[in-house]
């Protein structure tokens, strides 16, 4: 009776789950002759509609990239690195970010290389990718292709041209046929550095950059270098032009050679570095650091420690030159002068907004940043030559100004930890924990409401006699962000800001694993191997299969099959909003062994444990744990997404029918109290 009743459970869980392997994204290859000896490799992705690849270059905290790893070979040499066409960058509700992606669309990549050798010679390699939709990704795939060139020659006669102009296929693919008149999309030139490993944060849109850096220019508007030179210079050219119109001509020239200033030396931060530098320097340790120090340098000057000025020579030969030269030509020279007498408060803001910018791996995002700080700089000088009796209107010079460079020193010095953050984490120092970073800004913010209310005083302030309304305000906004962090003490979220803490798995301290490890404390003997890892919660699990299913059956328990993937969006969430649930932790942590296979792990096997498989409907040779995992996935389920979790006994057959992402609690609760009821010891 015990074997029908598995039997029917079993049945009922395979039979929904046919033809549920999933293969939206198929690729084919090619090879173009270019010129004499020297072919481009071309792959070319054929995707479905609703799904997505993703670009060669992914943020932290993003899915899988697109990535080809070449095998070392002799006989022929890469020109260029791989190239792809632009990518489109939109917001990714499984990630919650914007990310670079190629949708229902052919997309190709291709590389140029030139044969050295007389003989014909082999480019082998394997290419990575994944694939999502607008609710869920598959796990990683890999594909391993070869491409036969002949051999170099000194004349044209070697490769047999077929219609269209490419060389005759003979790359050999195991993901399907090769394709050689499949239409190939015209490719922008531009290039892209492929990195295997690297990630640089270049999801922030253009608009963000240029949001950010009109923010950066109000602020400067407000501080003691810059707010008092509006009158100043507005009165200048109303005092020497001897109409309205002309006055208008200079103001705006005055600006445009403002903006033309700053955008010239964002274009120089980008042409200095290049885009693969700058994709470098989001998760460089050392120049993470350096920026650390950078910041930190800046928010001391803007706490009065010393002041960043350029050389007074530079500014007395502007000056000079633009009142002996009069004309439009005096007036961009005064806009020079302007740009650097402002240097002492504008320079930290624009070092602050350049590091920013430049750490977003986008090779305009200086530029642009610089675009939208001139502009918020500029405009007030234009519209106030346009309407001069405003100028009544602006508040008096004061001790307030100083306040505002103090309360931007503080602001940077709380950011400046986001970059010490992102060292630490890519270098594994283990130095700036989630716990210590928060801590951190609680002290830096409730000094900052401190000397808000005059409690604080540095050197260049002056008695605060009363107290303004926003500067009450603001004081405020610093307080309760304060008590917000708090709760981040003991493992909060904390939602609003979590893009720049570290990561949860750093919190050595967190009330929600509390329960896990509470209700799990009579269990522990029980997680005891090799393969033993603490997740989400504090709950124990094994991450290989078969010392997992060891230990249920020396326990005497069912086994929950946990499979996911570390860069599983869904997978996260279902852990942050199902599995936080203190019923749902209570249950993981008494009445199952739990056993986590990531799918994604690119971990290497050990050579003798590599192994082909033709699960998906191709053979490969399986090379990672991940592999290994996503094809003991499919070959035994028949499904390939994550999070998905199965209930089984010691006989490895299934008490409940499997669950995929679900945010409902209480439907989960019944998945797990089915396969409790149906497991026979």
């Amino acid at each position: 009776m015990a074997g029908l009743l598995s039997l029917l459970i079993m049945l009922a869980g395979i039979l929904p789950l046919k033809a549920q392997i999933l293969e939206p994204v198929t690729w084919s290859f090619s090879q173009e002759k270019v010129s004499e000896n020297t072919y481009n490799v071309k792959f070319t992705a054929h995707i479905d509609a609703g799904w997505s690849i993703y670009g060669l270059d992914v943020p932290p905290g993003g899915p899988i990239p697109t990535a080809f790893e070449f095998n070392k070979a002799e006989g022929f040499r890469f020109v260029n690195e791989m190239q792809a066409p632009a990518a489109e960058v939109k917001f990714d509700p499984n990630f919650d970010m914007d990310l670079s992606m190629y949708s229902d669309r052919e997309v190709t990549f291709y590389r140029k290389v030139e044969v050295l050798s007389s003989s014909p010679v082999k480019v082998t390699g394997e290419l990575m990718f994944m694939c999502c939709d607008a609710t869920s990704c598959l796990p990683p795939d890999y594909i391993e292709f070869a491409f036969n060139l002949p051999g170099r020659t000194e004349v044209a006669k070697a490769v047999q041209v077929a219609p269209g102009g490419e060389a005759e296929v003979t790359a050999e693919a195991d993901d399907s046929k090769i394709d050689d008149e499949a239409p190939v999309e015209p490719l922008e030139e531009q290039v892209v550095i492929y990195t295997p490993d690297a990630e640089s944060e270049t999801g922030r849109s253009f608009w963000g950059m240029f949001i950010t850096g009109i923010l950066g220019g109000l602020l400067a508007l407000l501080t003691p270098c810059v707010f008092p030179m509006i009158p100043l210079t507005v009165s200048f050219f109303l005092r020497n032009s001897e109409n309205r119109a002309r006055a208008i001509r200079d103001a705006l020239f005055y600006g445009f050679t403002i903006v033309f200033s700053y955008v010239v030396l964002g274009l120089a931060i980008s042409m200095i570095f290049g885009a693969d530098t700058l994709n470098a320097l989001a998760t460089s340790p050392g120049f993470n650091i350096f920026f650390f120090v950078l910041l930190i340098f800046f928010a001391a000057s803007f706490f009065g420690a010393f002041e960043l000025t350029m050389p007074a020579s530079w500014t007395n030969a502007l000056d000079s030159k633009a009142d002996q030269t009069g004309g439009l030509i005096g007036v961009v020279l005064m806009g020079f002068t302007f740009v650097l007498v402002s240097f002492s408060c504008t320079g930290p803001i624009v070092g602050t907004l350049l590091v920013d910018a430049a750490t977003g791996g986008n090779v305009f995002g200086p530029a642009v940043g610089m675009l939208g700080f001139s502009l918020a700089l500029a405009i007030p000088f234009s519209l106030f030559a346009v309407f001069p009796t405003a100028l009544k209107s602006l508040p008096k010079s004061g001790g307030w100004m100083n306040a505002v460079k103090v309360v931007l020193g503080f602001i940077v010095l709380a950011f400046s930890l986001k970059f010490l953050a992102t060292a630490d984490a890519v270098a594994q120092w283990g130095i700036l924990d989630r716990e210590v970073f928060i801590v951190l800004w609680i002290a830096i913010f409730l000094l900052m409401g401190l000397y808000l209310i005059g409690k604080i005083k540095f050197a260049h302030d002056s008695d605060l006699k009363y107290m303004s309304v926003p500067r009450l305000m603001l004081a405020i906004a610093s307080f309760a962000f304060v008590f917000y962090l708090i709760p981040g003490l003991w493992g909060a979220p904390l939602k609003a800001v979590s893009s720049f803490l570290p990561s949860p798995v750093t919190q050595d301290f967190d009330l929600s694993r509390g329960v896990a490890t509470a209700a799990a404390s009579h269990t522990s003997d029980i997680y005891v191997g090799e393969s033993v890892k603490a997740g989400p919660h504090g709950l124990l699990a094994f991450t290989e299969y078969e010392e997992g299913m060891a230990a249920a059956r020396k326990a005497g328990m069912p086994v929950f099959l946990d499979f996911t993937g570390l860069g599983c969006a869904n997978c996260r969430k279902m852990e942050a909003g199902v599995w936080s649930d203190s019923r749902v932790q209570q249950m993981l942590a008494n009445d199952f062994v739990k056993i986590s296979l990531f799918v994604d792990d690119r971990t290497a096997l050990p050579e003798e444990q590599q192994f082909v498989s033709s699960a998906l409907g191709r053979e490969r040779t399986i090379r990672t744990i991940g592999q290994k995992w996503s094809v003991f996935q499919a070959e035994r389920y028949n499904m390939n997404t994550q999070p998905y979790y199965v209930i089984l006994n010691h006989d490895e057959e299934m008490l409940a029918p499997p669950r995929g992402y679900d945010l409902n609690i209480e439907k989960y609760i019944e998945f797990l109290e089915e396969g409790k009821s149906n497991f026979i010891p």
